[in-house]
């Protein structure tokens, strides 16, 4: 007997978004490494919010919207409450019930600069890799850092003069700018929109632009970050940032870093020293510059280094496409900072669940 195509809505419905995720989903093992980030940040999220008063959106669930976004590239916040609103998958990682309502994008807007204070994201990030699950697969000897580019969120049009001088831009919404003739450089100009970024390229041969820094410290054993930072770009922000880093690991004994050849100077060689780190950096072509001789580049642990540092650009490659980091849609260094280390952490949630299976 054929069926008739009525299409009426049914007015209870007894289905739970998790009977609808199957059970060897990727996001089941991620949300239980999420769920137990969140747990030991619990603490911390108390102290941001009052005591008494009306209820907020919990944290853990925005933190939770935030990491689909970087998991599924979802371009927007504003795209991203659309997918929630329908998105059956989202709903149940996320924690909401077929029938909750969706909240209003502004709460993100409202609610990061809370977030921002408590320092959530590095807080979340270093949550996920001392889980007791995840302790053992990292390596507390050898560690390799490196640095990339992040395009700001700012035209080259309004990277004007700091005392206002220089032609205006043509009428109009986007108007066009000549920029013929014209010596810029960020001791006499600065954003308008974006004052954070600079005008930076990291090597010869590529054209300048408006951009941060982000830098990540990976352990060698499987890969996983330990440490995102983001800075301004600079010259020597890598190699200051790196020793920030190393700075700030726990105490433990003699490590080694992996580096590529911009960190070959003797004052960055000479403070890893002071700090027990044996630097593994890739020495100068021209090698009576480099401050890396025979005495550390004869050990074979030091060819092992050069070689497994090349993971660190996978990530980048990672964060900086899926994780939406290209050119992010915030400004400032510490929104972008926040966003920068949050795709780091969802960057070790993919990698995880991999690394813990037994096949």
């Amino acid at each position: 007997m054929r069926g008739q195509d009525r299409q009426t809505g049914q007015l209870f419905s007894y289905v739970s978004p998790e009977s609808l995720v199957p059970v060897d989903h990727p996001l089941r093992a991620i949300r239980m490494l999420v769920d137990a980030a969140l747990d030991r940040l619990s603490e911390d999220f108390a102290r941001l919010y009052a005591a008494n008063g009306r209820p907020s959106i919990p944290p853990e669930r925005l933190l939770r919207a935030l990491l689909l976004q970087a998991l599924f590239s979802v371009r927007s916040e504003r795209q991203l409450m659309q997918q929630i609103s329908y998105n059956m998958l989202f709903r149940w990682f996320i924690g909401l019930s077929m029938d909750a309502p969706v909240w209003d994008v502004t709460v993100f807007t409202k609610n990061r600069d809370r977030l921002l204070a408590g320092d959530i994201a590095r807080g979340f990030l270093a949550a996920v890799v001392t889980d007791h699950r995840v302790a053992p697969l990292l390596s507390s000897e050898h560690f390799s850092v490196d640095g990339t580019l992040i395009e700001a969120w700012a035209s080259m049009k309004s990277f004007c003069p700091k005392d206002g001088s220089g032609a205006p831009p043509d009428p109009g919404r986007n108007g066009e700018r000549d920029f013929h003739g014209e010596k810029r450089s960020n001791e006499t100009h600065a954003s308008t929109t974006d004052p954070d970024a600079r005008l930076f390229r990291k090597s010869s041969g590529q054209p300048a632009q408006l951009c941060h820094m982000g830098h990540l410290l990976m352990e060698n054993r499987n890969g996983l970050v330990v440490d995102a930072r983001l800075s301004r770009a600079t010259g020597t922000a890598e190699r200051e940032t790196a020793a920030a880093m190393m700075g700030d690991l726990p105490a433990r004994g003699r490590i080694t870093l992996g580096a590529d050849k911009l960190y070959d100077t003797r004052a960055f060689v000479a403070e890893m020293r002071s700090l027990g780190v044996t630097p593994h950096v890739a020495q100068h072509t021209n090698k009576r510059r480099s401050a890396i001789d025979g005495r550390t580049t004869r050990h074979p642990g030091y060819g092992v280094s050069q070689r497994i540092r090349k993971r660190i650009e996978e990530g980048f490659g990672w964060i900086k496409t899926v994780g939406g980091m290209r050119k992010t849609r915030h400004r400032g260094t510490d929104r972008v900072g926040w966003q920068f280390i949050l795709s780091a952490a969802a960057y070790n949630l993919v990698r995880i669940p991999r690394l813990l299976s037994p096949t």
